[in-house]
């Protein structure tokens, strides 16, 4: 509640120094501190509403689309058949929404470690949390490293849908997650997850580049567009040990019928293969 000042939030972090995005709010609608960390809903003039954990902006309804579009569909549409999915964290149904659109998309699981995350945004957020109640979903409310350490070997694509490294999040940006998940895969399986902006927190994208790199031997950085965010952007680190795959092409292309069909409004083949072009000189942190 202290970014709260004079009718406006603003994101202030130490992982970006002197820079601060600012919103104004109509109303806080809920605000809480769970076992984990401080759940804050607001209100917002412009951007609908707002999730906010520990002091940092999750999602907005304006933008969510956004974000939750390519964190899932950059490794749905990176592998030829997604049949069984991972979600680790995503507490606000917006990433399990997009995954159950995937055709190919047979078994969703996800595990998230703060059921009070859930439950607000089924109260706040419903156009995301519709994901909840995809058939398909096995929500599990619990560890996520203690959950990987029991399902080996079971996941065609595990996608990480966490805050930034504050908190319980911390421990999805280590070497040992990344080392989980490779366990948990299936042979030719992929990864992803959020990564940070190159823009404001180039170390937090640079770490889990070189973490995917080290752990997977084949690894790409991508982004996409997301105003909520600090800098407008948000990256997303993939992959996989199969050394065969091309992050930067489809391998499973979805069609005109069904992007239009499932009202996915930020993806497509030809934005897959341009989220990979990063600005020349910031390509070198990437290889």
């Amino acid at each position: 509640m202290d970014a709260l000042k004079t009718g406006w939030f603003s994101e202030v972090s130490d992982m970006w120094p002197g820079v601060c995005l600012s919103f104004e709010v109509d109303k806080v609608l809920h605000a809480e501190k769970s076992d984990y960390q401080d759940i804050m809903m607001l209100q917002t003039k412009n951007h609908g509403k707002a999730l906010i954990l520990d002091g940092i902006i999750q999602c907005t309804e304006l933008d969510e689309f956004a974000y939750q579009e390519m964190i899932s569909f950059l490794p749905l549409c990176s592998h030829p058949q997604p049949k069984n999915v991972l979600i680790v964290g995503g507490g606000d149904g917006g990433v399990a929404r997009e995954v159950a659109k995937h055709p190919a998309v047979e078994r969703i699981d996800q595990v998230e470690i703060d059921d009070r995350v859930v439950e607000v945004s089924k109260q706040y957020l419903q156009s995301m949390a519709v994901g909840f109640k995809d058939p398909k979903l096995n929500l599990f409310i619990e560890d996520g490293l203690k959950f990987m350490e029991r399902n080996k070997t079971k996941y065609d694509v595990i996608i990480t849908d966490s805050s930034d490294p504050i908190g319980p999040a911390d421990c999805l940006f280590q070497q040992q997650y990344y080392e989980l998940m490779r366990d948990s895969l299936r042979p030719g399986g992929i990864i992803c997850s959020q990564a940070g902006s190159f823009w404001c927190n180039l170390d937090t994208s640079v770490r889990s580049y070189k973490n995917s790199k080290t752990v997977f031997g084949n690894a790409a950085y991508a982004y996409a567009s997301v105003p909520s965010y600090p800098s407008g952007v948000i990256g997303f680190v993939l992959g996989s040990s199969n050394p065969e795959t091309d992050f930067t092409k489809p391998a499973y292309v979805l069609s005109e019928s069904v992007l239009e069909s499932k009202n996915i409004r930020y993806y497509s083949p030809s934005v897959h293969t341009a989220a990979f072009i990063l600005p020349r000189s910031y390509q070198k942190y990437f290889v």
